[in-house]
């Protein structure tokens, strides 16, 4: 599989278009570069302005534009699931991510990211910013802005913990003989983390237990991490722990928001259907 990173400014006498400028640099296909730009692996930074994605083959390119193409042939193949899109709050959107779907893109493509599909989904009408994320193994429930005073409002509340994030999650072991409930107050990367939970079932015949979580705040991998700290590792998590390899996939869903609606000034509550995927009503 070829992997291709390309970075160089446009010099006088270059081609004039970001696919012809890129053909002739990288020996890749015209084909393969449009495929790459659509996709979102193509960036271009003017000299006054922020790095941007860019998708259109036929974009002129001038004297000092700094043009950028990751090129992986293994990730640019990869058809992603796809997310739903649950409700619409004009502000922002509530989104289901299926497991294996990336929140956001990254420097090599966004084609397999719930960020994009929203883009595309809305037609371009509305900008997408993201306010949170949820890991790429993970499903659940995702809010997606669509303003940058609605990404700045939801993101603050998320700073400030006034966003109740839960979440059902399956692990390896018996925890409901350990205890019913609890909260795991192990810090994190030197920092104060919060789990609360409840356990609501065991089965002695897969030995896992299901788990409601809340947590109250926003550490890397922070329910992954804890679980294993206290030796009840999510079920199919590929990083943390031991004994709790699947063939289903990691057992992490976010089955509900609940916050001050940062516009209609009340208190709103998402809850997903786990079986259907849309919201309870």
């Amino acid at each position: 599989m070829k992997k291709v990173t390309f970075k160089k400014n446009v010099s006088p006498g270059d081609p004039d278009t970001v696919c012809d400028f890129l053909a002739l640099n990288t020996r890749l296909s015209k084909t393969r570069i449009k495929d790459a730009m659509t996709k979102g692996a193509v960036w271009v930074q003017k000299k006054r302005g922020k790095r941007r994605r860019i998708r259109r083959t036929t974009t002129p390119v001038k004297t000092g534009d700094f043009l950028a193409l990751y090129y992986d042939e293994r990730l640019l193949a990869v058809s992603p699931p796809t997310g739903k899109c649950v409700a619409d709050k004009e502000h922002y959107s509530i989104w289901y991510k299926p497991p294996g779907l990336m929140t956001q893109g990254t420097m090599y493509g966004d084609h397999c990211s719930l960020l994009r599909q929203a883009e595309t989904f809305f037609k371009s009408r509305r900008k997408v910013f993201p306010v949170q994320r949820l890991d790429r193994e993970a499903s659940g429930l995702v809010l997606v802005a669509h303003s940058r005073e609605a990404a700045s409002k939801l993101s603050r509340l998320f700073q400030n913990h006034q966003i109740e994030k839960h979440y059902r999650i399956e692990v390896h072991g018996n925890l409901f003989r350990e205890e019913k409930s609890g909260t795991i107050t192990q810090p994190l990367d030197g920092k104060d983390a919060i789990t609360d939970y409840e356990v609501y079932r065991y089965d002695p015949v897969k030995n896992t237990s299901e788990v409601n979580v809340v947590i109250k705040t926003g550490r890397l991998h922070q329910i992954r991490r804890h679980f294993e700290m206290i030796g009840f590792p999510v079920m199919g998590d590929p990083r943390y722990g031991s004994g709790n390899k699947n063939s289903e996939g990691m057992q992490i869903m976010a089955v509900a928001l609940q916050f001050i609606c940062p516009f209609a000034q009340q208190q709103v509550v998402f809850k997903l259907d786990e079986a259907s995927h849309t919201l309870v009503t």
